[in-house]
């Protein structure tokens, strides 16, 4: 495990940027958090003065970010066939604009003083001799390569392979600085595993974690995902996960996600989250 301070070890929320910077950071903070990770959409433009209004806003609000995460315009969550499509870096059609717009993330990242990237890589071939799977190792080689100029650790979300998968294909990218990010959640809205036993296997290269909660996807209907629940409503046994957790010696970050989507319920849910996890650390 890396060595974290203090403030590492708080439970925080992933929250997406708005426009106004300053009102985004009050708003997550009304949720009882002085920390968490800032994701950024394909449709934000990272100008010099969307960088000083972040940068401005985190030290006026003495927020901390833990990661910056990216998404990718033309992504879709609808299904699994449509993830495979859509998500990451295997489209290779937009495989080169979405490694230019991921070192501009980075860049970004980097401007605020954060040490932590992350995206969806998508899901990888099985096969390492895939040209594919080749594409895309060497792809995410060249982006840590990048984020290491900046000190940076480089990480991969969970979910989209099964436990023994990633780790196979940690070994074969062999970089020092990419690092997971591991979503209980996503493993199962996937089907790709139990997300307790993913997580001992994967345990020494977590540095984030993320509290969100889900479904399995229906039997009956094949490529589907798995629904998001509100935290500790769903299949990951929120209390057993996070017993994992300690008995692992995890001490980073946990950060909700919300599994409840619209403005009126939204914020209220991640409040309530965050007293759910405060009360299991």
């Amino acid at each position: 495990m890396s060595t974290l301070t203090l403030k590492d070890r708080e439970v925080g929320i992933f929250f997406w940027a708005e426009p106004d910077a300053l009102a985004t950071l009050r708003t997550v903070k009304s949720c009882g958090v002085v920390s968490g990770q800032l994701a950024i959409d394909g449709t934000v433009q990272l100008t010099p003065e969307t960088t000083a209004a972040w940068k401005a806003a985190i030290a006026a609000e003495d927020f901390h970010v833990f990661t910056v995460f990216a998404a990718y315009e033309g992504e879709s969550y609808a299904d699994i066939p449509t993830v495979v499509r859509t998500v990451g870096f295997m489209p290779a059609d937009t495989r080169a604009a979405r490694e230019l717009r991921t070192r501009e993330v980075i860049d970004f990242a980097a401007a605020l003083g954060v040490k932590s990237f992350g995206c969806h890589v998508g899901f990888i071939p099985h096969d390492p001799t895939h040209p594919e799977y080749i594409a895309v190792r060497d792809l995410v080689r060249r982006i840590a390569d990048y984020a290491a100029t900046f000190g940076m650790t480089y990480c991969l979300e969970t979910g989209q392979e099964p436990a023994d998968q990633l780790l196979a294909f940690f070994g074969d990218v062999d970089r020092s600085n990419v690092k997971i990010n591991f979503d209980p959640a996503n493993m199962i809205l996937y089907g790709s595993g139990e997300p307790v036993a993913a997580f001992e296997l994967l345990a020494s290269q977590v540095i984030s974690v993320h509290g969100k909660d889900g479904d399995w996807p229906d039997p009956a209907q094949p490529g589907s995902l798995g629904t998001e629940r509100i935290l500790g409503e769903g299949s990951v046994n929120i209390p057993k996960f996070m017993a994992a957790l300690r008995e692992k010696g995890y001490n980073g970050p946990v950060c909700v996600e919300s599994g409840v989507h619209g403005e009126e319920q939204r914020w209220q849910t991640l409040s309530n989250a965050v007293k759910l996890l405060n009360s299991l650390r």
